[in-house]
């Protein structure tokens, strides 16, 4: 939508990009307070968002490039290969957990605090993801990728990398993330838990279907009928079956526990 330098190698993209990362930190810093984790405990978790941000970044660039092998007729980083999310969600979390769990293990020993944490750590970085994921999105419409199809309606938006209007894909999951932020916030205010399996049902299944309204191409897979991000999206919504139960049986392991103690 606009492209353009505002300074020499800065334009809105990458401006949004800033914002995105800026509002994931202020928002955990501010819910990690307000569930009561200790200044150690978060400040492990503020480097390691911070490492996973970037990494996660250059992951999101990798996994673009891979997409466009058929396109370019073979693998190829530059400026232009773009990125794409899930390569950056997937990336990052990767990272975030290694060194979560390394330095955790480090610094609270075997069984530490990180552990016991760890699922209140996954509530409030669901709200991260999404705020970030949110002001990202409002990024792509600026750049004028993750579009949807040519359209008159009163709702499409001129990009100029088309010279047409175009459905604003871009825009609606923006809203859509920001009103998942809403929620999750009423949530960690009302101390409720399972915000990530959540996060990862709803957003694969928002994803797999905003999927039919993109035209910007982005690879294909072996399963003709699926996009890649389709694809992900489908491994997403079962994995949060399993991040499901698993928070479930741990919180009721310690549940157990805890009562056993003061009995």
């Amino acid at each position: 939508m606009y492209p353009n330098e505002i300074l020499p190698g800065i334009d809105l993209y990458v401006i949004m990009l800033c914002v995105a990362a800026v509002s994931a930190i202020v928002t955990y810093r501010l819910l990690a307070d307000r569930r009561g984790l200790r200044a150690k405990l978060q400040n492990l978790c503020l480097f390691d968002a911070v490492a996973s941000i970037v990494g996660g970044y250059y992951f999101a660039v990798l996994f673009q490039a891979v997409y466009n092998i058929e396109k370019n007729g073979g693998f190829k980083l530059d400026a232009n290969t773009g990125a794409t999310f899930y390569g950056g969600l997937i990336g990052g979390a990767t990272l975030f957990l290694s060194i979560y769990f390394i330095a955790g293990r480090i610094m609270f020993g075997k069984g530490g605090e990180h552990v016991k944490e760890f699922f209140t750590i996954t509530n409030v970085g669901a709200a991260c993801v999404v705020i970030a994921h949110g002001f990202g999105r409002i990024g792509c419409l600026f750049a004028g990728c993750c579009h949807g199809a040519v359209t008159d309606a009163w709702y499409g938006i001129y990009m100029r990398g088309i010279g047409q209007k175009v459905v604003p894909v871009q825009l609606f999951e923006a809203l859509f993330l920001f009103g998942l932020f809403a929620l999750f916030l009423v949530r960690i205010l009302k101390n409720k838990n399972y915000n990530l399996p959540i996060y990862m049902c709803a957003y694969g299944i928002w994803r797999f279907f905003i999927e039919y309204a993109r035209t910007d191409y982005r690879g294909s897979t072996f399963i003709s009928f699926l996009t890649p991000s389709q694809l992900t999206a489908i491994l997403m919504v079962v994995g949060s079956v399993a991040v499901f139960l698993l928070e479930y049986f741990v919180r009721k392991k310690a549940d157990e526990k805890q009562s056993a103690e003061e009995a």
